[in-house]
């Protein structure tokens, strides 16, 4: 995430900000506070305009997201990223402690979902759509963002999951139909 920052940096942020000042020593201390300011500056200029500009930057190895969801980050992937409203396919597996919710990674067919629908637990529809083709993240999730207070009442071959429960998300998105090369090349892309 460092190298990540300063690429950022360097791209955007003036020269200047990284050049020490060069005055006389009784001036130094206020001429490193203004560089300070100004570099501090720049860097929220960068933040803003990638924001505004709906750039969505990548999650990184253990990064914490505001809502409480926690992405670490085990395979970078190099694939498309998907859209609100589109076909995902995805393999995952979920626990919560020791009981296993769910396992997709063993089965022939991937699971399909659409970007954004709320068809998954609210921890992992908002990580679905920072993710690439190739990705895969192990999230944790709070309860809030999972089951809630409620949990859910076990069912044939599920298990109950008790109130505001914890969720551990191994997820990798391993397609979008419709954006896989391979697809558009055999039945074109009229």
């Amino acid at each position: 995430m460092k190298s990540t920052c300063l690429l950022l940096l360097s791209a955007f942020a003036p020269s200047a900000a990284f050049v020490a000042p060069s005055q006389s020593q009784s001036s130094t201390a206020l001429s490193a506070q203004k560089s300070r300011t100004e570099f501090l500056r720049d860097i929220a200029a960068v933040g803003i305009t990638a924001a505004t500009a709906g750039v969505g930057l990548p999650a990184f190895a253990d990064e914490t997201l505001p809502s409480g969801v926690v992405i670490k980050v085990t395979t970078e992937g190099k694939g498309p990223a998907p859209e609100i409203g589109e076909l995902a396919a995805i393999r995952f597996s979920s626990f919560a402690g020791e009981n296993k919710i769910d396992d997709v990674f063993g089965t022939p067919e991937p699971y399909y979902t659409r970007i954004g629908s709320g068809g998954l637990i609210k921890g992992v529809e908002e990580v679905l759509p920072k993710m690439r083709v190739g990705d895969r993240w192990v999230l944790t999730i709070p309860g809030n963002l999972a089951f809630g207070p409620k949990g859910r009442p076990a069912s044939a071959g599920k298990p109950r999951i008790p109130g505001n429960a914890e969720i551990i998300f191994d997820v990798e998105m391993v397609g979008l139909p419709g954006k896989e090369q391979e697809l558009i090349e055999l039945i074109g892309d009229d």
